[in-house]
């Protein structure tokens, strides 16, 4: 992995974010992303299922010469032959333009686990000879005992080209359902909803759980930066009553955001996320002293949310459209994306020269 460098001679990791359209409309989305991109600097993470989409995507990259990850199918299976051809297919045919190829972990780790180490080294044999080629991180995803995901990489510490994806938001909201849980049996935090009857009557209870997640956080990272593996991080902020998100889930969303609720909690109608800047700080800061910029990449994996923001010098690209409200809302997903890269760029950098 390599770093960059800002326009003070700080170094710093790799800093991208999720790069798709994921709102209606044409190729000019992806216009307006690469051009919103490139004006921040800020490096790319593809979704892409196939060789042949990822070459479709690339010709929207903001920076041909920077390499980037992608994201692949969530039905990858390492114990099926099909998906691990594929896995080598994308390394071979995109080892100059890909530096990381993300995939989910699997719940059989649990299971069969010593079937699923052996998948993981015949993946680095065969990802070791594509030269050049790039990293394979699994990523923390279905919802296994943090513990588990540890031990699958202690137990590989041999493997150079294969190591973890640590999406925070996963792993927060995983510690989160089992510390409510604890005190509430049975009960599933991330089923209530802001405008829930007996929310005031357990929301110190929510609050403490949320507040334990960044030590969970901070624990995995430990435990796996002490390896001394190259990192990569999915980041974006989360909380069970979360109604941020249009497909419904509690996490995706922005550092930025506090989480409106129908009542006064400590003076405020709203209640602090999972991280926010100050978790986020530390959480950087962290992985930075165990590894260094050299060894660390982030992506923000925020989602779109409800909002529109005017094109301004970007409307040229929508000429032929009549009615520019997807245009508007791609927009304002953007700039929360790239306010968000501010606060990584930030706190890089205090992390770096501190």
């Amino acid at each position: 992995m390599s770093v960059q460098k800002n326009n003070n001679s700080v170094w710093r990791p790799r800093l991208m974010a999720l790069f798709q359209k994921r709102i209606d409309g044409d190729d000019a989305l992806l216009h307006l992303a690469s051009l919103r991109f490139k004006e921040r600097g800020l490096g790319t993470e593809f979704y892409a299922e196939t060789p042949v989409e990822l070459e479709w995507l690339l010709r929207f990259r903001p920076t041909p010469e920077t390499p980037t990850v992608v994201h692949l199918s969530r039905g990858i299976n390492l114990f099926e032959e099909g998906s691990r051809k594929l896995i080598i297919d994308f390394a071979e045919s995109f080892k100059d333009q890909v530096f990381g190829l993300v995939i989910h972990d699997q719940l059989e780790i649990t299971t069969r686990f010593d079937d699923y180490l052996s998948a993981l080294r015949k993946m680095e044999s065969r990802l070791g000879e594509v030269e050049g080629g790039p990293y394979l991180f699994i990523e923390y995803a279905v919802g296994l005992e943090p513990e588990s995901f540890i031990e699958l990489f202690k137990a590989i510490p041999e493997l150079d080209r294969v190591s973890a994806c640590i999406d925070i938001g996963h792993i927060g909201l995983w510690q989160t359902r089992a510390a409510y849980s604890r005190n509430h049996p049975g009960k599933d935090v991330c089923a209530m909803t802001p405008h829930d009857p007996d929310l005031p009557e357990v929301i110190e209870d929510i609050q403490g759980a949320v507040r334990s997640a960044l030590d969970a956080v901070l624990d995995v990272i430990r435990a796996l930066g002490h390896l001394g593996k190259p990192l990569h991080f999915h980041l974006h902020d989360a909380h069970p009553l979360s109604t941020f998100s249009l497909l419904g889930i509690s996490d995706h969303f922005s550092f930025l955001d506090e989480i409106p609720i129908p009542f006064e909690y400590k003076g405020k109608n709203s209640l602090h996320p999972m991280f926010g800047p100050s978790g986020l700080l530390r959480i950087i800061t962290e992985s930075l002293r165990l590894l260094g910029p050299d060894r660390v990449s982030f992506t923000l994996e925020i989602h779109p949310t409800e909002g529109r923001l005017p094109l301004g010098d970007a409307s040229y690209l929508f000429n032929h459209w009549k009615d520019k409200g997807n245009a508007e809302r791609m927009n304002y997903w953007l700039s929360v994306l790239l306010e968000n890269h501010q606060l990584v760029s930030e706190a890089c950098e205090k992390s770096i020269v501190n």
